[in-house]
């Protein structure tokens, strides 16, 4: 019964409405890929979703915290474009440099933007690969103190653009256009906490 209610749920944030955030609630037992799953599962999985479900879904959920199947179940489904434009605002970073630092084209993503339709897989991994650095330091604050005031978006788009020294200089920007490249971003993002690189 718990596994239908959070089947249910997700399936209405899919059609629109933002109630991911019910499913720890309401079946606390379930990971989020076992419910993702079975929302995959129950739809027509090659079937194309509306880019407004999908944000709805993206939105909706806490993805630093997300297990690794979920991520890549929306990864592969694609993230709206639009997303693009409301991180940068978050970020407090210009559209340019994000797409710049990311490796996307600008002609492309507005193309994407304009049709309300999906990023592509490597394009969308590369946005959550922002995402997660988002979560990272939120999460990081929470554990460390007070998170009151603290902006973790726009904290990691002025770090990103600073160059370190355990990057020979370079900025981490300039590494967020591959995934190895985000993987040891991330690592010295992690090892800021203990004081290695602060």
């Amino acid at each position: 019964m718990r596994r239908i209610a959070a089947v249910h749920a997700v399936q209405l944030a899919l059609n629109g409405f933002f109630l991911i955030l019910c499913v720890p609630c309401v079946a606390p037992h379930l990971s989020y890929t076992d419910v993702l799953n079975e929302v995959i599962m129950a739809q027509q999985v090659d079937a194309p979703v509306p880019a407004q479900q999908t944000r709805s879904l993206y939105e909706g959920m806490a993805l630093y915290g997300f297990d690794t199947d979920a991520r890549i179940a929306l990864i592969r489904r694609g993230i709206p474009a639009s997303t693009i434009s409301r991180l940068s605002a978050r970020m407090g970073m210009s559209k340019e440099f994000l797409l710049s630092s990311l490796g996307l084209s600008r002609a492309t993503i507005s193309r994407k933007e304009k049709d309300a339709s999906l990023l592509s897989k490597d394009e969308s991994e590369r946005v959550l690969g922002i995402e997660t650095l988002i979560g990272m330091v939120q999460a990081m604050v929470e554990q460390s103190g007070d998170p009151a005031g603290f902006d973790a978006a726009r904290w990691v788009s002025d770090w990103l653009s600073k160059p370190l020294p355990a990057l020979a200089g370079a900025t981490p920007a300039s590494y967020m256009d591959t995934f190895e490249g985000q993987k040891l971003v991330a690592e010295l993002l992690s090892m800021t906490q203990s004081g290695a690189y602060a």
